[in-house]
């Protein structure tokens, strides 16, 4: 008698263990379901932004006179 009684409260602490384990990928699946969604910003098509030839030459001037004003700096340090 006290066999059975054994074997009921592991069959209790299994369908319990298996409840717990089924809420878990029911959360898992929701998760991925929600990640495999796309978003609305995502799904709108954005309009590349173009540059003028002039803009793209006026930009690279100010990058190579920031970047020669740093190494003019570094050479002044590096001589001293």
């Amino acid at each position: 008698m006290e066999l059975l009684a054994a074997i009921k409260r592991e069959e209790r602490k299994l369908e319990q263990q298996v409840a717990k384990l089924q809420h878990e990928l029911s959360r898992v699946r929701t998760a991925a379901d929600a990640l495999a969604r796309p978003v609305g910003r995502e799904l709108k098509k954005f309009k590349k932004r173009v540059l003028s030839a002039a803009a793209k030459a006026k930009i690279s001037k100010a990058a190579k006179k920031r970047w020669a004003k740093v190494r003019a700096q570094a050479k002044k340090i590096a001589a001293a």
